[in-house]
């Protein structure tokens, strides 16, 4: 790479989510009211999408066409018009319509990102129902993502507490069935070799058990003993920095506070309900495993305020800085 493509600002494809949902407002105020660093953020969607989100939030957003060849290498805010599907107007609803035209947008910025047009995307957020309306077989983003890059991971990240989910949009009973050597393995390895280099201070994992007192030497459980543990020490092996299992009701006040340490969860709700009690307006949603940086808010579509009261800007700014950090690691 030449000095002068370094010190280009990084592209930044940005996803609008659900259009019935609060994802294009808290995108306009977070690039309009907030301070982000320097960047190519590049809108994809309708053009009159933005311009009247941007008209309903009484804010003013210059927007200049994008071209993908790299013509325009200064900071600042470009629109990637997509025609896609047409979209009914109004905030709030649920249905086919917005969630076949939320994943068109998604998937065209994907595209992007896919043929190195983009150093990272951020997404708005989608209704999963809608998704499932519209006939599309995937529970939300990183699901659609993992059909190109097997065994990608969700985490999330935030000044006091940082977590990795080894598995995420499942019912309970299926998550548990993901707790085997091999899924742990392939999760050890993925969250220390996106996360190395981009925390401050030596990335260390630690391992959150799957039953109460990490299973008490096999008394409330055996899954730590049998599985847990044994992949921990294969990892440690390996030279991974992984250290557990430790009791799920510990487990997050060691890595609280210490961002370099990453709180691997064995499913959904054990990681999240922590995570958003702590980092809720501040969160942000990343993606591992991609060759690409991925992040989004970690809040919903909140239909129930979207188009009634304005929507904290917060973790939708927190995703683009760190959507622009991360880009800049690579």
């Amino acid at each position: 790479m030449t000095d002068g493509a370094a010190l280009k600002p990084p592209r930044i494809g940005i996803s609008p989510g659900d259009p019935g949902g609060i994802g294009p407002e808290v995108i306009v105020r977070a690039l309009s009211k907030t301070k982000i660093p320097p960047a190519r953020y590049i809108l994809f969607g309708p053009r009159s999408l933005w311009e009247d989100e941007a008209k309903a939030a009484g804010l003013k957003v210059d927007l200049i066409p994008w071209k993908a060849d790299g013509g325009l290498p200064e900071a600042g805010v470009f629109f990637h018009d997509l025609s896609g599907p047409q979209v009914p107007t109004g905030k709030g609803v649920d249905d086919s319509a917005r969630g076949a035209a939320s994943f068109s947008w998604f998937e065209s910025t994907v595209a992007s990102a896919r043929r190195s047009e983009l150093e990272a995307v951020v997404t708005g957020p989608v209704s999963k129902h809608a998704w499932s309306l519209a006939g599309l077989p995937w529970r939300g983003h990183t699901e659609y993502l993992e059909r190109f890059y097997p065994g990608a991971v969700m985490s999330f990240w935030s000044d006091r507490l940082t977590v990795a989910l080894l598995s995420h949009h499942l019912s309970l009973r299926e998550a548990l069935g993901r707790v085997n050597p091999e899924a742990l393995a392939g999760f050890f390895r993925v969250v220390y070799e996106s996360a190395v280099g981009k925390t401050e201070g030596e990335t260390e994992i630690l391992v959150a058990g799957l039953n109460p007192h990490a299973g008490e030497e096999g008394l409330l459980g055996t899954e730590e003993r049998d599985v847990i543990g044994p992949a921990i020490e294969e990892a440690r092996r390996a030279g991974l920095p992984v250290r557990g299992p430790f009791p799920p009701d510990v487990v997050f006040r060691l890595a609280f506070g210490h961002p370099e340490k990453i709180v691997a969860a064995m499913y959904h709700d054990q990681g999240l309900i922590p995570f958003k009690l702590t980092a809720f307006e501040s969160g942000v949603n990343v993606t591992l495993g991609l060759p690409f940086v991925r992040t989004s808010p970690d809040h919903g579509t909140a239909f129930d305020i979207a188009g009634k009261t304005p929507a904290d800007p917060g973790s939708m700014a927190a995703a683009l800085r760190l959507a622009v950090r991360l880009a800049g690691c690579r």
